[in-house]
């Protein structure tokens, strides 16, 4: 394995501080190594004013014991300091564990999973190499709409070396790229000022960054202006809220996505807890949490517990039929973990956390189809600066652009509109799905208590009686 190469590290050394870490008792015991170096670029008005270069790298090693849980990590990869981080992961979990209690089971690795394989290595990619590129985009952007005043783009892109190791005897690891492409741009007309933003994000290699995605994010961020300049702000009330296809997502992320984690459930904090096998909203809805899709920014090879990347069924034609699961809940509820155990890197423990989580197409038509039915409402094709009660569901989201629905037609645009409402209701009150899925390529991070890159999706949906924060 080349990553035991980039650790120093033997298999055998692996063995023996799992060894010592359950020396004095413990269940399980596992080892994450980690190194990561991240690159940076930032340009305003086409001109460099940033750029940074950070490496990350060291070891975390877990020890469980009953429902405890001991964790430390090391900076360093050098046998001494691996070892005693490895005790003192074992003190802090208590060496007075129940030797009766039964141990994790392991899980099945068929072959190598490459979902996101590189053509041109990032490693090899210095930052200044891409000032051309980000000029590009500015003067594109400048080209397309003379109302431009500013624009700022920046790039990130990042490698991850991990190896994992546990007391299973279960030896992985993971060659991770992540890239990003971002741009803000500031447009005047008159005395009014208006701002979007817009970013692309995938595991891929320096291939990434192309012409075609300076013209497709250039397009992105020149187009609907006019609607934004226009926009006004509706009045409010209960009204049916068609969601457009896509980056609307994160509603699906926030409000639903995070009840369907197990820690949650396991905990009782969550709506969902007591629902395993009912139905939670209409027949022929599906919603999946996923690893597989090539090149997303939610994608893993593995998880950070050593779990194979896979797709996981939480809603199964209207009925909850999984939670999102680590090894210590799958082991809770005496089921197999869904690889869903992440970690912003070797300095925390995992939790179950999402990866792309988005709903499958429905049979309902087209988005047109879905605003005729809606008759009177708004359409909302962006959110933004959500906030979500994980436990209750209940949320409040910031429309950042839609339209009012006015007899079933799109006409005017609107602005300063907050939805409202709860978000197990929200799933139950859906009333029509399109089959036009699309998952959002942003550059989405999860922020649960640590953070972590992730991917949301959605087709366009229709849902009845949302309260629409709007005018008087």
């Amino acid at each position: 394995m080349p990553a035991l190469e980039t650790f120093a590290i033997r298999k055998n050394q692996l063995e023996n501080l799992t060894q010592e870490a359950l020396r004095n008792g413990g269940d399980y015991c596992d080892l994450f190594f980690e190194n990561t170096t991240i690159w940076s670029l930032m340009l305003k008005d086409s001109e460099v004013t940033s750029g940074g270069y950070h490496r990350d790298y060291g070891c975390g090693i877990r020890v469980l014991n009953g429902e405890k849980t001991g964790y430390a990590y090391s900076e360093s990869t050098d046998y001494t300091s691996l070892l005693k981080a490895a005790q003192a992961a074992s003190a802090i979990s208590n060496s007075a564990g129940d030797p009766t209690r039964a141990g994790y089971k392991g899980v099945e690795i068929k072959g190598i999973n490459d979902f996101y394989p590189m053509n041109k290595d990032l490693r090899e990619a210095p930052p200044s190499g891409f000032v051309p590129l980000l000029r590009k985009l500015d003067s594109a952007i400048r080209a397309a709409d003379t109302r431009v005043i500013k624009v700022v783009a920046g790039l990130s892109y990042s490698i991850s070396e991990i190896l994992m190791y546990n007391s299973l005897g279960e030896l992985t690891e993971d060659l991770r790229p992540l890239c990003s492409l971002n741009a803000t741009v500031v447009f005047k007309q008159g005395d009014s000022i208006q701002t979007k933003s817009v970013s692309k994000s995938l595991r891929q290699g320096a291939e990434f960054y192309s012409d075609e995605l300076v013209r497709e994010l250039a397009t992105r961020l020149t187009s609907g202006i006019d609607a934004m300049f226009e926009a006004k702000r509706p009045a409010g009330g209960q009204m049916s809220v068609v969601m457009a296809a896509g980056a609307s997502g994160i509603l699906l992320h926030e409000a639903m996505g995070h009840a369907f984690e197990a820690d949650f459930n396991r905990k009782g904090q969550s709506i969902f807890s007591d629902k395993m096998g009912s139905r939670v909203c209409r027949a022929g809805i599906n919603i999946v949490d996923d690893a597989t899709v090539p090149g997303l920014r939610g994608s893993l090879n593995f998880d950070d517990e050593g779990v194979p990347g896979q797709k996981t069924y939480m809603v199964t034609d209207g009925e909850l039929t999984s939670y999102l699961h680590d090894r210590i809940s799958a082991r809770y509820f005496d089921v197999a973990p869904t690889g869903n155990g992440r970690r912003e890197s070797f300095r925390y423990n995992p939790i179950p956390r999402m990866r792309s989580t988005y709903m499958e197409n429905g049979s309902d038509g087209t988005l047109d189809d879905l605003i005729r039915r809606a008759r009177n409402g708004i359409f909302v094709d962006e959110f933004s600066n959500g906030e979500v009660k994980i436990g209750e569901g209940d949320f409040t989201f910031y429309v950042k652009s839609g339209f009012l629905i006015e007899n079933g037609r799109l006409t005017m645009p609107i602005k300063d509109v907050n939805i409202i409402g709860n978000g197990p209701q929200a799933l139950s009150d859906i009333e029509a799905v399109a089959g036009d899925l699309k998952i959002d390529e942003g550059r989405w991070t999860c922020g649960k208590d640590q953070s972590a890159p992730v991917s949301c999706g959605i087709p366009s949906v229709l849902i009845k009686n949302l309260t629409v924060g709007g005018g008087l």
